[in-house]
């Protein structure tokens, strides 16, 4: 690839250039016009500042973040988390239902936790009702189609009815005929 980038392009490519995402051609192609432009350099230079420095905030808040849910992973919780299914399934005596309340109103990390079960169980319910719907409507179309099945199964066409009745009374003539001739 010889073709020159105007600086338009190359301020478009920087994130990427920045991050090494672009292919090496492109890459080439984009430092070739830093080389040249000191415009470009400057907010080359600028633009990887700012992305460095909010790496470093970034990381940092995580890090803070990650520290204070630790002061809250306690062995109350680890309790909480044991129990958290059967809490939800009401299948905890009343005392224990108020121990995990207790822990849920107290801990961000329980709370945290029993909101996501909470959310992920209606999202469960309401896909088995979505479904339980569409099966209810698949099976009345299927029974009504068995149902029309059978009934057109049971009826005779009328036609051949009159055909089998008009054979049955020439074959009752027929032998009437023949036991008649042979006396």
């Amino acid at each position: 690839m010889n073709h020159e980038l105007n600086c338009n392009q190359v301020v478009t490519l920087l994130t990427f250039y920045i991050e090494n995402k672009l292919d090496e051609k492109l890459s080439h192609c984009v430092r070739e016009h830093l080389n040249k432009c000191k415009n470009c350099q400057e907010k080359y230079l600028k633009l990887k500042r700012i992305l460095e420095n909010f790496s470093e905030i970034q990381s940092k808040i995580n890090e803070e973040e990650i520290y204070d849910m630790k002061q809250y992973d306690t062995t109350q919780y680890a309790t909480f988390k044991e129990n958290l299914s059967a809490y939800v399934d009401n299948e905890l005596s009343d005392n224990e239902n108020i121990k995990i309340k207790k822990i849920a109103i107290s801990n961000p990390l329980a709370r945290k936790d029993l909101e996501e079960v909470y959310a992920f169980k209606q999202l469960l319910h309401s896909s088995f009702n979505k479904t339980k719907s569409n099966l209810k409507q698949d099976y009345a179309k299927k029974t009504l189609e068995k149902m029309y099945l059978n009934t057109q199964q049971e009826k005779f066409n009328p036609f051949y009815k009159l055909v089998g009745i008009f054979f049955g009374i020439i074959s009752f003539m027929i032998l009437g005929i023949i036991t008649i001739l042979h006396f």
